[in-house]
């Protein structure tokens, strides 16, 4: 794990969805693995899915940090510093 300078823009979050990414819901579309923002708690979908919400979602808000919202995994990107935090 590394350590970076946005830890302190994580907040105690509740997911937007629990029904999938909150984006490709609204447009009818489909993902692959879900991520959840940790400083708003939108729900949006990987790099690996058709529309990559999630990377969206952060180059759009300036929120850092995303975690893994797969069942079982348990990871933080943060995508300014591009490591696992």
């Amino acid at each position: 794990m590394t350590t970076c300078g946005h830890l302190d823009q994580i907040r105690d979050v509740t997911p937007d969805s629990t029904e999938g990414c909150t984006d490709c819901l609204a447009i009818g579309s489909t993902w692959v693995h879900l991520r959840e923002c940790l400083s708003c708690g939108h729900v949006a979908c990987c790099d690996s899915s058709p529309n990559r919400h999630a990377t969206a979602h952060a180059e759009g808000s300036g929120h850092p940090i995303i975690r893994s919202f797969e069942p079982g995994e348990d990871w933080r990107w943060c995508y300014p510093d591009r490591a696992i935090v």
